[in-house]
């Protein structure tokens, strides 16, 4: 403070509601305390719920707390902050001496500065675990409408919105001091993360880009697809119930070429390239989030210890929490989870059985093209059932994970006592039951098309029926990689635009109405500050979530990218334009539309990291299995080796791959179809072909179908250890923490323990004291010892 004279003024607010509060001239001006507000409505006030209202605003001015009230048409606005003795008491718990305690010199403290974000999260703290004499807490009078909302003022975010929160900026480097400073460290760390997630898509979308090129360059050379447009002597077998006429294999000759865009022999490279690239983005990402932490002085924070001494400057009566663990409540959630990934696994089959009944009311169309390209239409659309099914289960999943959190706090008079400690060990459990639900939501549909589809269907003649009546569906003519590409560029698709355009319409538009009822009513207030206020109040709200959400659905999105890109090598491209994109618009919702976010110290991004190691290692094993079992590379690999012509004719000039098609499928005998005449066509033909390894007159699996399937295991074993040795040699070699920051932080202990010795030397009596040691060049980092806290 400047000086010691303090002007005292009374701000007596309308009616005898509340006590009398004090503002200090001596400090910032009062418009810029005020950075926390409380919202009830009008009509409150003159109803028993004031006298609620007033006990819990009573219990916070006694914690130290000041309270402005401003009363508008419809509502009444409660500003808070709080008392310099609470900052105070803030520095002490966690502040650490430099030295023994007899020397003055070193016991004083490192200041901490009183930033706007400490403030808020010290004011939202003790609101939210604020409790009356009845016990009830904010929470509990929000529901019985006692306050309608809460939440920190936008205050300073100017620059925000000219250099930051634009579209123009889309290519501009991202102001991440600024955003920690602003709206916290947890806020900012997911905004590196997400610049850093885009910089590295770059790489891994130009080789996917350059994969799926390369199939363009042989479009019309494949050996395969010649063969498949030139084969007009060979019938297929119906498919299906809704096709009972056998189709030429020249009329696939389309979808062949197009599926040799994606299902080539840089399919495997590609993959590999994947494993390494996803190893490699989490090793530099380490790296990275290291020197940043570094430089904001967080490295050695404790979250725990902050979370304790808030808890102390709310209650000091305030008893510690043991660490529990209850193997009874462990095994009913675990149950309870795997109940609900039933319960995924179940809405497969509902697709599947949605996809069967398709079938079936396609053929009986009145629409040419539907009567034609049955299969087609059946895979559209059943990835349009699947993308609405995703945003149906997400709500549904979110309450389910939330009720399996608070599973310990409901039954905690009961044999189960376990609860989350903290917050973040709360959202650290909500993470992970909430994307395991999440990720069987959005892949169990692609687990079924590329292992289970067309595998389990039998033979023609003899097919596995649902319920006894309808036949299962087969994959497309032209393979089942077709299906798998398909499904996934449309969910992804419809995930990277049509989600991306309704989480920006719907806030801009529910902004646009409340503003617009707000002006129609013709109050403008003329005091400045219940406009700032009012401004705040019109925003969008937000919730502890809101962060969360942004982080889930960059983690979907990377499990598109990675898990079954050896399907759909253009993942990381779509992933890349959408990120593009995703950083602007988050930053225009936080800045622009939505109420400010309640700061959060953070040093890394917590559970996320395991969820995305875990996201890797099952790229690996899916893309090696989509390689070995969905896709053509291992039958032609065996066939150009084992069966092909180059082995018995010895000409270099021959094309290895010749025959293969005819290999590839197997014969029917037409008479031992059901009901061989009910298929349209069927006087002049004796045999058809399908996709299988089959011989006939039994239809058993053929020696060529055991040796692939033998091949096939042998592969994914081989490719998962080789990519796993790869992550793992890359692991290694890119170490989780640059020596420069090792470096840093060993001088500032070094430089330290000198200090400690010369002072213990100076107390001794000066015997070999020497002189004092000099400060290091870099002092900043410093502070991260000698301050547990510190906001910048």
């Amino acid at each position: 403070m400047q000086g010691e004279e303090s002007l005292r003024i009374l701000v007596e607010p309308e009616g005898d509601s509340f006590p009398l509060m004090e503002i200090s001239t001596c400090e910032t001006e009062a418009s810029e305390q005020w950075d926390y507000v409380l919202v009830a409505q009008r009509h409150t006030q003159r109803d028993p719920r004031q006298a609620r209202q007033q006990q819990f605003l009573e219990e916070l001015r006694r914690k130290g707390f000041h309270i402005k009230v401003i009363r508008d048409q419809k509502q009444v606005f409660f500003g808070i902050r709080a008392d310099n003795s609470v900052f105070g008491l803030y520095r002490t718990l966690l502040l650490e001496p430099e030295g023994p305690a007899p020397h003055a010199e070193l016991a004083a403290p490192t200041t901490i500065p009183v930033t706007t974000s400490l403030r808020i999260r010290i004011v939202n703290f003790v609101v939210m675990n604020n409790k009356t004499s009845a016990g009830e807490t904010f929470e509990d009078l929000m529901k019985d409408g006692v306050f309608e909302a809460r939440f920190p003022l936008h205050k300073g975010e100017g620059r925000l919105k000219k250099t930051w929160a634009r579209w123009r900026h889309m290519f501009r480097e991202q102001p991440v001091d600024e955003i920690r400073n602003y709206f916290g460290e947890k806020v900012a760390l997911y905004f590196v993360w997400l610049g850093w997630y885009t910089y590295m898509l770059v790489p891994a979308a130009l080789t996917g880009l350059l994969v799926f090129l390369s199939g363009f360059s042989l479009f019309e050379a494949s050996q395969i697809s010649k063969e498949i447009c030139e084969a007009h002597d060979i019938l297929m077998c119906p498919l299906g119930d809704h096709s009972r006429r056998y189709q030429r294999l020249s009329e696939t000759c389309t979808f062949a070429k197009l599926t040799h865009l994606f299902d080539n022999d840089g399919t495997v490279v590609f993959a590999i390239f994947m494993a390494l690239w996803a190893t490699v983005f989490l090793e530099i990402w380490k790296r990275q989030r290291a020197r940043v932490v570094l430089h904001w002085d967080l490295y050695v924070w404790d979250e725990e210890q902050e979370e304790m001494a808030l808890q102390l400057i709310n209650c000091p009566d305030y008893k510690l929490r043991p660490y529990q663990h209850s193997y009874l409540r462990s095994t009913v959630i675990l149950v309870l989870t795997l109940l609900m990934i039933c319960l995924m696994i179940g809405m497969a089959h509902v697709l599947v059985v949605y996809r069967v009944l398709a079938s079936a009311l396609f053929s009986s169309s009145a629409v040419p093209f539907l009567e034609e390209q049955v299969t087609t239409a059946v895979v559209v659309t059943g990835a349009l059932v699947h993308y609405v099914t995703i945003i149906i289960m997400t709500k549904i999943n979110r309450c389910v994970a939330l009720k399996l959190c608070d599973f310990g706090r409901e039954v905690r008079a009961g044999p189960i006592p376990e609860m989350p400690r903290t917050f973040s060990e709360r959202e650290s459990r909500f993470t992970i039951r909430f994307f395991t639900l999440q990720f069987f939501t959005h892949f169990s549909s692609l687990i079924y098309i590329a292992f289970i589809l067309g595998r389990i269907n039998g033979h023609p003649g003899k097919s596995t029926r649902l319920a006894g009546l309808w036949k299962l569906e087969e994959c497309h003519a032209s393979g089942c990689m077709m299906d798998l590409f398909v499904q996934m560029a449309i969910i992804m698709g419809l995930k990277q635009t049509l989600s991306n355009c309704v989480e920006y319409l719907v806030p801009w538009v529910t902004h646009k109405c409340r503003s617009l009822r707000a002006s129609e009513s013709g109050h403008l207030p003329r005091d400045p500050e219940l406009r700032d206020w009012r401004r705040n109040y019109l925003l969008n709200p937000v919730n502890t979530f809101s962060l969360f959400d942004e982080f889930m659905e960059m983690m979907i999105q990377y499990g598109f990218t990675t898990i079954f890109v050896a399907a759909f090598p253009l993942a990381p491209l779509l992933a890349l334009f959408s990120n593009l994109v995703e950083i602007r618009l988050d930053a225009i919702k936080m800045v622009w539309l939505q109420r400010r976010l309640v700061p959060r110290k953070a040093k890394d991004i917590g559970t996320w990291l395991q969820v995305l190691e875990t996201i890797g290692v099952l790229a690996v094993i899916a893309n090696g299995m989509v390689i070995a079992f969905t896709s053509e590379f291992i039958p032609r690999v065996v066939y150009k080796y084992r069966y092909s012509p180059c082995l018995k004719e010895g000409n270099s000039t021959v094309d290895c791959l010749k025959g293969y098609v005819n290999h590839s499928l197997s014969v029917f005998h037409t008479k031992d179809f059901q009901d061989p005449d009910g298929i349209e066509g069927s006087e002049n033909v004796t045999l058809c072909r399908y996709r299988d390894y089959r011989n006939p007159p039994d239809y058993n699996f053929s020696e060529q179908f055991w040796f692939l399937l033998a091949i096939r295991l042998a592969f994914v074993i081989l490719f998962e250890h080789v990519a796993l040795c790869i992550k793992l040699i890359a692991a290694w070699f890119v170490p989780d923490i640059p020596q420069s920051v090792k470096n840093k932080v060993l001088e500032v202990k070094y430089q330290r323990l000198r200090e400690k010795m010369w002072h213990g030397r100076q107390r001794l009596g000066g015997v070999g004291a020497g002189s004092r040691p000099p400060m290091p060049a870099h002092p900043t980092p410093a502070s991260i010892f000698s301050a547990r806290s510190t906001d910048v």
